[in-house]
């Protein structure tokens, strides 16, 4: 689930126009693909690793609808990148954000 989630994000990240929607919620995923950036962020307590962590609670909360997301959290908690709330994000980059990683682990980007 992990590597293709992180394939998944290189090969999306490319798609989109660095002004629109879709790639500024879908940066800050670079965290989860990086794990030493997303230690120095979670060392600053920088604003992309509360939203990474805003997301991956509501991942969590949400794992009944996206069935999927169960297995990769359980990677993610596996390499200590954990879920804390710090409402930062608003709910709807959440669900978009979800639904994203939802189409990744469908393999929607993988190519």
């Amino acid at each position: 689930m992990y590597r293709i989630f992180c394939e998944s994000y290189k090969n999306c990240i490319n798609l989109f126009d660095k002004n629109s929607y879709r790639f500024k919620i879908i940066n800050d995923f670079e965290l989860l693909t990086n794990i030493g950036k997303y230690e120095e962020e979670k060392a600053k307590q920088s604003q992309s690793y509360k939203r990474i962590s805003d997301l991956i609670s509501y991942m969590k909360e949400n794992i009944n609808r996206f069935p999927r997301l169960k297995a990769f959290l359980w990677t993610l908690q596996s390499r200590n990148i954990e879920a804390k709330k710090f409402n930062v994000t608003n709910k709807e980059d959440l669900e978009e954000q979800t639904k994203l990683i939802n189409s990744f682990l469908k393999l929607a980007y993988w190519y």
